[in-house]
């Protein structure tokens, strides 16, 4: 039997869930019998054994991800060498991120991290801005944030929330993302109105989702905790 760690609350059906550790999750109603569980689990063992084996292998990238001098790096989808100059502090010309010569591989990934949050903040908050004047969808606030699942988000009183680790999405990726989330000032949830306004606005929204779904997944293999 599969091992898996049970977690139960007031919700009405059974799901599983991979973490990235490959530690099978299963979330199921207050009432359902153990038994049924496991039966339950016996029947997705192909999918379980698919998604820990992905898992692993991500596990095994990140472990030997690492930044350095010579490394590249993604802004706006676009790959960028880091470079040693003699600078006080990390910079980016738009085609090469300039760092302290001398730093240590953990310094390198701090530097490229503060980078991506300011160029994030002025990019991202500039293309809701831009957007919510073209759609007269306007947000109350746009912040810049460290989630480390979702792109973005849309809270209370409509502000609204971008990962800065989407600053490495391609430039239509970014105005999906953010479209996405103006769109929440409006309709609060995934319902159709939600998706024919998204689409109203980007026909194609459905490529820029696949490719901030490959993202993601290279993502997965990269270990950009501090």
């Amino acid at each position: 039997m599969t091992d898996y760690t049970l977690i139960r609350s007031a919700r009405k059906t059974l799901s599983l869930r991979v973490t990235k550790d490959a530690v099978l999750e299963v979330r199921a109603p207050l009432n359902v019998p153990k038994a049924e569980i496991d039966r339950f689990v016996v029947l997705k063992k192909s999918w379980i054994d698919k998604h820990r084996a992905t898992a692993s292998r991500h596990a095994v990238d990140r472990a030997a991800f690492a930044l350095d001098y010579g490394s590249a790096v993604l802004i706006q989808g676009q790959s960028h060498t880091i470079e040693a100059r003699g600078v006080k502090r990390e910079r980016f010309d738009g085609h090469s991120v300039f760092l302290p010569p001398g730093l240590t591989r953990d310094q390198i990934k701090r530097a490229v991290v503060r980078l991506y949050k300011a160029v994030a903040k002025q990019v991202l908050t500039a293309k809701a801005t831009q957007f919510a004047t073209q759609t007269g969808l306007i947000p109350a606030d746009v912040r810049i944030n460290s989630a480390k699942t979702r792109w973005g988000s849309c809270g209370g009183g409509n502000r609204v929330n971008f990962s800065w680790r989407l600053i490495m999405a391609e430039e239509d990726v970014i105005d999906y993302v953010v479209i996405h989330e103006l769109v929440h000032t409006v309709e609060h949830n995934h319902s159709v109105r939600f998706w024919a306004v998204v689409e109203r606005i980007l026909p194609d929204y459905n490529t820029r989702k696949a490719k901030l779904k490959s993202l993601q997944e290279r993502l997965s293999g990269e270990d950009w905790e501090l």
